[in-house]
């Protein structure tokens, strides 16, 4: 059954604040194979203008992949769940990711296609720190496979 295109436009309250931790960037710095000193070394990025140590661009994956779940179960949308898979994912980013930031996330459900029985999701997620500034904006793609592709 096809998602209802009445979800176009929704927006969902914004995430408990995630807070940025030195050693999360740290790990996962290392966890990708990224070895540039600005991800771990506070001088190195200090000397380059930033307060802190910044996150490698995908950090905020995960914070905005789990901010997606409120859209993903959202009864009333009606997603099965048990079909989806991972289509895209981009960032456009307004300032890096520091240590110590608090960020939230905000969804919103930009479009939903379908095509050759699939559903198509596309979630946007506004990453707001504690001021209010926008950092980063992260685009999920998710594709909700027809029951004929089982």
């Amino acid at each position: 059954m096809a998602l209802d295109q009445a979800f176009v436009g929704r927006s969902y309250p914004p995430t408990d604040p995630y807070e940025v931790g030195r050693e999360k960037i740290r790990e996962f710095a290392e966890s990708i194979g990224e070895d540039n000193p600005v991800h771990t070394d506070r001088e190195a990025a200090r000397a380059l203008g930033y307060p802190d140590v910044i996150a490698p661009p995908t950090f905020v994956f995960a914070i905005s992949f789990s901010a997606a779940q409120d859209v993903v179960h959202d009864p009333q949308l009606g997603l099965d769940y048990d079909r989806v898979v991972h289509g895209d994912q981009r960032f456009v980013h307004h300032r890096p990711v520091r240590a110590g930031d608090r960020l939230t996330v905000s969804s919103t459900i930009e479009a939903i296609k379908s095509l050759a029985g699939n559903d198509i999701l596309d979630i946007r997620g506004d990453v707001h720190d504690e001021s209010g500034e926008l950092v980063v904006t992260a685009f999920t793609k998710l594709v909700s496979r027809s029951l004929e592709e089982s």
